[in-house]
Order: structure tokens, then C-alpha cells, then sequence
């Protein structure tokens, strides 16, 4: 469903058209797919193919000349030259995707350059919820003394574990890694800590949506994020309220 892109459209606009749209089209993916009775396997690889189909098409057509890497695509040569690389996952959180009626899943769209990202922006589709770099969200006021953790559904990692007992935090689970984090961007939680098993895809949209909203988001060590690696693997990074960091870096590091 390719469409028309307004003139001078921004990378920040394109981003957050890409993102929602999308989003859009995985919504409507699911619902007719589970009204026609399809499994959760087909309605998961239906879902990654088309988000992808989407995305890819959308960047030919309005950033040839730019490089993108993508957990559905194939290996693009031309980004470990590139200044300008779109780093994107089509649909994060495919598990939670296959649920009928659950919402922490989403769309990544990231743009890196050489040293920075350009623009960014994740979307939520079940809850119709879209954060950008451009505008960036407005950073909510804190809302409770105890800190809350988001982490994931099927386990706590280490770093997740040390933090919550070093801060007393409280836990929630939830899906996707974009939904983790943009937890924290609306207030619902306060860090998001992981460290084992992640790519770069699966960080980048929501770091710089993050970081440009002003959280702090960093490798687990403290040492900032770095994308457009040779290798696409990038297995820890944190997202946290600024008045916290000291305190999840003690936790795990002492």
C-alpha cells in the first residue's frame, strides 16, 4: 500500500509516516486474518512479511539512495559505506503480534548517521500511539517513589534482577522491546534494562525516540550506543528516567 509522501517530507516526517502506516496495515492484517481463522503461525509470518514489504518499498521509493538494515531484509552491502543507514524492524514483538488482543507489539523505524541517529520513530498500532524524534515526547513528571521496572515476559535478565533489588523496584512484564521502552517515554514505567540476546533493530528506534524526549539510553555499561555495526548484534542496552542512572549503573556494577 505504498503512497504518496507530502513534498519535502523530513526524515523525522517520513519516519513517523512509515512507523504509523505501517502499523496500520499489521492492524488490519490480524484482525481479517484471525476473522478468517488463520493460526497464530500464519498471522506471525504474515504479519513480518507484509510490514516488511511495506517498509522496504516506502524507503525505495523515497530514499533510494540511502542503505537500510532490517531484521526481515536481506544483508544491504552498501551500509557499512553508508553515511546515511534506516535501521528498522517491521514488526518487534511477533510473538505478542500472534495474540489476539494483545498491544505490546511495534514498528521501528531508525534513522543512523555515521555517528547519530537523523530521526526515529516507534509506533504502537494496537493502541494507536506514534513517539518521534520530531517532535519528541514530552518527558512526563515522575509518578510514584518506588521505581518501576518493565522487563520482559519470559524472563528477568540478570541486570534487570540486580537493578530491581538494588533500586526496590517494582516489576511489570510486557512483549516487544519497543514497548518496553516506550513504557518508560509515557511514564507507565520507569527503566527498562536488558542484557542478553537482542539486535540492533530491536533498540534503535526506541533509544532515539528516547534520548530525544531526554532519557538516558546507553549499553548496559554506561558506554554509549553505536549502530550500524558489521555485526548486527547489540545484546544489552538500558532506557531510564536521568535522575536514575547513577543508581541502575551501582546496582549492576556496584
Amino acid at each position: 500500500m505504498p503512497s504518496a509522501s507530502p513534498v519535502a517530507e523530513t526524515d523525522a516526517q517520513l519516519a513517523t509516516r512509515l512507523a504509523v502506516e505501517a502499523g496500520e496495515l499489521l492492524v488490519a492484517l490480524r484482525a481479517d486474518m484471525f476473522a478468517a481463522g488463520a493460526s497464530i503461525w500464519d498471522v506471525r509470518d504474515a504479519g513480518d512479511a507484509a510490514a516488511q514489504q511495506y517498509l522496504a518499498g516506502e524507503l525505495q521509493t523515497h530514499r533510494a539512495e540511502d542503505a537500510v538494515l532490517s531484521e526481515e531484509g536481506r544483508e544491504d552491502v552498501r551500509r557499512h559505506e553508508a553515511d546515511r543507514v534506516w535501521i528498522i524492524d517491521p514488526l518487534d514483538g511477533t510473538r505478542e503480534y500472534g495474540e489476539s488482543g494483545r498491544h505490546d507489539w511495534a514498528v521501528h523505524v531508525a534513522l543512523w548517521e555515521r555517528t547519530n541517529f537523523g530521526a526515529a520513530a516507534v509506533s504502537l498500532p494496537a493502541v494507536d500511539l506514534v513517539f518521534s524524534t520530531d517532535p519528541p515526547a514530552p518527558m512526563p513528571k515522575r509518578a510514584r517513589d518506588r521505581p518501576r521496572l518493565v522487563t520482559s515476559r519470559s524472563r528477568a535478565p540478570y541486570a534487570a534482577v540486580l537493578v530491581a533489588e538494588g533500586l526496590s523496584c517494582d516489576a511489570v512484564r510486557l512483549g516487544s522491546a519497543g514497548a518496553k521502552a516506550m513504557a518508560v517515554v509515557m511514564g507507565e514505567a520507569d527503566i527498562y534494562v536488558h542484557d542478553g540476546g537482542m539486535y540492533q533493530w530491536d533498540s534503535a528506534a526506541p533509544a532515539a525516540v528516547a534520548m530525544a524526549a531526554g532519557f538516558h539510553a546507553s549499553r548496559v555499561d554506561g558506554s554509549p550506543l553505536v549502530y550500524n555495526e558489521r555485526d548486527p548484534w547489540l545484546p544489552d542496552f538500558f532506557v531510564c528516567r536521568p535522575e536514575l542512572v547513577d543508581g541502575v549503573l551501582k546496582a549492576i556494577w556496584g
